[in-house]
């Protein structure tokens, strides 16, 4: 299964690929139609958003440079089939999409969560990308890639994390716009402890959005920490 090329190449010189890596886990998908799911989870380092609800600002800095093989040595010791590549924001590496295209020749279901600021044009289209697109509230919504959308596929998935009742009048504007439920599946998601779960999934019944309603079921089950 782990056959993989890791060095490239050019005239006499040897590249190795390595990429900034706060940390690697082993939980269950708390998010998304994977959600359940025993998965490996490779957090890169760093983000250049700012998001009012982030959950990761420890992986802002710290962390360590891991050649992709040791990456991929690392995701194999836990004998998982999927594998999520998130951050911070993962994109932020370029490197990261050589990391995606080899952890998908080597047979694992990949999945990337990505904020919507970066280009996903340049990732593997075996992957399946989980876009984020930015509320007002997160503060970051100036920032969203639109562009992103035209490179999106039905085995992707669009995200909101609904902040307040306007966030959620503007995801549902956006929902019908920009036909987002003809492009993807799309997830609602109540931004943790700040909306309540139960209000926002009544919103959902009352306008009979298709979409799906999300909360994240390794916060419940562990709260809001690293390696969870």
């Amino acid at each position: 299964m782990l056959t993989f090329q890791l060095a490239l190449f050019f005239g006499a010189t040897l590249i190795i690929m390595s990429l900034k890596i706060y940390e690697i886990f082993h939980s269950l998908q708390g998010e998304t139609s994977r959600i359940g799911l025993p998965t490996v989870f490779v957090r890169l380092t760093g983000c250049p958003m700012r998001c009012t609800y982030c959950d990761t600002a420890y992986a802002f800095s710290g962390g360590s440079n891991m050649e992709i093989a040791d990456i991929v040595h690392q995701v194999a010791s836990y004998g998982a089939h999927y594998v999520t590549v998130t951050g911070g924001e993962p994109l932020a590496q370029k490197e990261c999409r050589e990391l995606l295209t080899t952890l998908c020749d080597a047979g694992y279901s990949v999945s990337i969560e990505t904020g919507g600021a970066m280009n996903i044009a340049v990732v593997d289209p075996r992957v399946s990308i989980i876009l984020d697109i930015k509320t007002p509230a997160s503060n970051e919504s100036e920032n969203n890639l639109w562009s992103n959308l035209e490179h999106l596929k039905m085995t992707d998935e669009v995200k909101f994390v609904v902040c307040n009742h306007e966030d959620y009048d503007w995801a549902k504007q956006k929902l019908s716009e920009l036909k987002l439920t003809e492009k993807c599946p799309v997830l609602f998601s109540p931004s943790y402890q700040e909306l309540n779960a139960t209000e926002l999934a009544s919103w959902i019944l009352a306008d009979k959005l298709p979409v799906r309603m999300q909360v994240q079921l390794h916060k419940v089950l562990w709260g809001e920490k690293p390696g969870v």
